[in-house]
């Protein structure tokens, strides 16, 4: 019996492009492992990128993600939007599996981060220093773009790199 070919494509300079104008969205569904069940679960999350790049988000311990990502850091992140017209399976869409990393309240890297987030999100100066919140870096492992019908793309971490 033939094997079919992968109809998934190593990434090109235009898909790096598309997975770039996703990674600047400011929101992405996060998937998880629950910590008291181990099920699999989801969550949208605010979303952004470090100074170098790495996607991050930011938060609050009262949110059940933390914990299913405390105790396992395995995750993926979703990002894309529907187009205002046609099918929503038509547009670009980038999976990033990810480990999650905690960044410690007093770890050198957090003053960098806490103000490269402010930049790029203002309106949670509301919350960035409650005890509870915290910064995830989310260190890509390996990804898949759906940039619409029959143009999906493989993508490396360097790939996604800013």
């Amino acid at each position: 019996m033939a094997t079919r070919p992968d109809p998934v494509a190593p990434a090109d300079a235009q898909a790096r492009a598309i997975a770039r104008d996703l990674l600047s969205l400011g929101h992405a569904a996060l998937a998880y492992a629950d910590a008291a069940t181990g099920l699999p679960a989801i969550s949208r999350i605010a979303f952004g990128r470090a100074p170098d790049g790495t996607p991050m988000t930011l938060i609050s311990a009262l949110a059940p993600h933390v914990a299913g990502l405390q105790a396992q850091p395995a995750c993926a992140l979703m990002l894309g939007e529907p187009g205002e017209k046609g099918d929503p399976l038509t547009h670009p869409r980038l999976m990033i599996r990810a480990t999650a990393r905690f960044i410690a309240p007093d770890d050198p890297a957090r003053p960098a981060l806490r103000d490269h987030w402010l930049a790029h999100h203002p309106k949670s100066k509301l919350y960035i220093d409650f005890a509870d919140f915290s910064f995830v870096l989310f260190t890509p492992q390996e990804s898949l773009l759906n940039a619409g019908f029959a143009r999906a793309y493989r993508l490396t971490a360097q790939d996604l790199a800013a």
